[in-house]
C-alpha cells in the first residue's frame, strides 16, 4: 500500500481534535439534549459577519422545546448552503443519489469519504450525486465554522446545509430535510441511500447486486440491515431512551438500521409526504419505519449479511461481498481503500 498523503491525514487529525474540542467546550453552555430550534433570528445575525452575535442567554432560550426530545416537524427550515442543480445535467437523473449525514465539523470525514466510497465517478455508466447533510454548529462556533464550510462547499459543492442545531436528536430532522430537498430538486432519483459518515461502504455491491440497475422498477423498495421484533428502551440512562408519553406501543414495526439504508425514488417521496402527517422521533430509522408502516410498505431482505452495524476487521475478499460496515473512521478508510480497490484474483467466489 502506498502512503497515505499528509494533507488528507492533517484534516483529518484536525478534525477529530475540533469535534473534541466542540464537544469539551459546548458541554458547558449548552444542553446536549435540546433537539431543536427556531433559528430564523438567528441566522439573520449569527451568520452575518457585519452583525455582532445574539447573546448565548437568547441562544439557550430560543434553543428550548416543550420536552427535551420533542421535534419541531414540519417546520419551515432553510437550506443554508443548497445545490438546486446537482440533479441536473444531460445524462439525465441519477440512478442513486447518497444522503451522507455529517456535522459541520467533520471536514476530514467528508473528504475521506469523497476520496473512497463517496466518489461520484466509482462505477462507470451509473449516474449516482452525493450531498453532505449538516445542521448549524453551536453557536460559539458558528462563525468561524460558517466560514470554512463556505470555503469547503465552494470547492467541492455537496453540502446541504440546513437551519437547525446539529445534534444526535436532530437526526430525524436531517434525514426529513434531506428526503424534503430531494422532493424539491432530485424527485427522479432512482434510488436514494440515507448513509452515514463513520461506515465502510461498498457502492458495487450496493449498485450491483442490491439494487440491480438491469432489473424491473421497485417502487416500494426499502432494504438494510432489518430490526424486527424490537421495542422502545423505557430506561432514560440509555442513549436509546424513548419516552412514554412520544411512544406508547410495546413494539416498533420493523425498520432498517440508521447507519445506512437504502429506497426507491418513489417510497422516498411517499416517505417525505407521510413524515408530515405523524409524530416525529429523535432516533430517524424507527421513524422511517414508522413512515413506512404508515404507507403500507415492509422492508425488502437485502443479500444475507451484507450490511453490518457493527464492526468488523477490514478483509479484503470478505468486504466485497459486503455492502455496508458500520464504525469506520475517516482514517481506516483511507488506509483500506487503494487495497479494496485493486484486484485479487484469489477471493472465493460466492
Amino acid at each position: 500500500m502506498r502512503p497515505i498523503r499528509g494533507s488528507l491525514i492533517l484534516r483529518v487529525l484536525v478534525s477529530t481534535a475540533l469535534g473534541g474540542l466542540l464537544v469539551l467546550l459546548v458541554g458547558q453552555f449548552v444542553d446536549s439534549q435540546t433537539p431543536s430550534m427556531d433559528l430564523r433570528s438567528l441566522i439573520s445575525t449569527e451568520l452575518d459577519e457585519d452583525t455582532p452575535s445574539p447573546s448565548l442567554r437568547k441562544f439557550e432560550w430560543q434553543a428550548r422545546t416543550p420536552h427535551p426530545l420533542d421535534l419541531r416537524y414540519p417546520h419551515s427550515y432553510p437550506f443554508l448552503l443548497n445545490h438546486p442543480n446537482k440533479c441536473d445535467g444531460p445524462r439525465g437523473a441519477p440512478f442513486l443519489l447518497m444522503l451522507v449525514m455529517t456535522q459541520p465539523q467533520d471536514v476530514g470525514m467528508r473528504q475521506a469519504i469523497r476520496e473512497t466510497w463517496g466518489n461520484e465517478t466509482l462505477i462507470p455508466g451509473v449516474i449516482i450525486r452525493r450531498l453532505f447533510v449538516l445542521g448549524l454548529p453551536p453557536p460559539l462556533f458558528t462563525k468561524e465554522i460558517h466560514t470554512l464550510l463556505k470555503e469547503e462547499d465552494k470547492e467541492h459543492g455537496d453540502l446541504l446545509q440546513v437551519g437547525f442545531l446539529d445534534t444526535y436528536v436532530n437526526l430525524t430532522l436531517k434525514v426529513l430535510m434531506g428526503l424534503k430537498w430531494m422532493a424539491q430538486y432530485c424527485p427522479n432519483a432512482q434510488y436514494v441511500l440515507k448513509v452515514d459518515g463513520d461506515v465502510f461502504l461498498n457502492p458495487s455491491f450496493l449498485v450491483q447486486k442490491v439494487l440491480q440497475p438491469n432489473g424491473p422498477p421497485r417502487p416500494d423498495f426499502i432494504t438494510g440491515y432489518i430490526y424486527k421484533n424490537t421495542g422502545p428502551i423505557r430506561n432514560p440512562a440509555y442513549k436509546w431512551y424513548m419516552p412514554q408519553e412520544l411512544y406508547l406501543q410495546d413494539k416498533y414495526p420493523p425498520y432498517c438500521g440508521g447507519p445506512g439504508y437504502v429506497m426507491s425514488g418513489p417510497l422516498a417521496l411517499r416517505i417525505s409526504d407521510v413524515a408530515q402527517t405523524l409524530k416525529a422521533i429523535y432516533l430517524e430509522d424507527v421513524f422511517v419505519g414508522l413512515c413506512i408502516e404508515q404507507l403500507g410498505v415492509k422492508p425488502t431482505p437485502p443479500p444475507p449479511d451484507t450490511f453490518l452495524m457493527f464492526r468488523r476487521k477490514y478483509e479484503h475478499c470478505a468486504f466485497h461481498r459486503l455492502a455496508l460496515v458500520h464504525h469506520f473512521q475517516p482514517r481506516e478508510l483511507l488506509q483500506i481503500w487503494r487495497d479494496f480497490q485493486s484486484v485479487n484474483t484469489t477471493c472465493p467466489v460466492k
